[in-house]
């Protein structure tokens, strides 16, 4: 794998520096490739499954000598690998976009969520609060009902009485008149009798 940095330091008064190699790969170069990569994923700590920072930069520089050695080998092969190589950073930066927006996404909408429920919890809290005051207003206006029915009911029953206690002395009133009756008819036809009287 290709170190990042080219330069190497001063060795006995010599700046060394590392050039990419020109020379073609065989069969054996492949395989010490492949086992610097499993031992540099295995030092490094990269995972093995989901999304790891680490595997994906080992995996790119591997992808990097693989292309260089192809390249030694047919130019055109090593343009259209490297080709694909762009094609295939760019479709993984895509989907990053894609990721980093679906999560700023759900963390909107988790906070529009959670703002909803605290607005609907607090329009229960005020709704129930209501309906305790109605309930309140109800119980008092039955109450209140009650009490005008009672008050209508005792005056009916107070007026009723007061009509029987008439009628009774009405009834003995006229009982009184009609055994006084015979003489007031008398008084009667005298007092018509009498002149001037018409």
């Amino acid at each position: 794998i290709i170190s990042p940095l080219p330069v190497n330091p001063e060795k006995n008064n010599k700046l060394w520096v590392q050039h990419v190699s020109t020379a073609p790969c065989n069969r054996m170069d492949v395989v010490n490739l492949q086992e610097e990569l499993d031992l540099l994923l295995f030092q490094r700590g990269a995972r093995e499954l989901g999304l790891c920072s680490v595997r994906r930069e080992l995996f790119s520089q591997c992808f990097d000598e693989l292309l260089r050695q192809v390249t030694i080998t047919c130019v055109e092969r090593g343009i259209l690998m490297m080709r694909v190589q762009d094609e295939i950073e760019m479709t993984i930066a895509a989907y990053q976009t894609l990721y980093e927006s679906g999560i700023i996404y759900g963390l909107r909408k988790a906070l529009q969520a959670e703002q909803d429920t605290i607005d609907l919890e607090t329009k229960i809290v005020d709704l129930e609060t209501e309906n305790r005051d109605l309930e309140r207003q109800v119980a008092e206006q039955k109450e209140i009902c009650k009490v005008i029915g009672k008050r209508e009911e005792d005056r009916r029953k107070l007026e009723e009485r007061k009509r029987n206690v008439e009628i009774e002395a009405l009834k003995r009133s006229n009982q009184q008149i009609k055994v006084f009756f015979p003489f007031s008819t008398f008084f009667v036809g005298t007092v018509n009798s009498l002149p001037g009287v018409i």
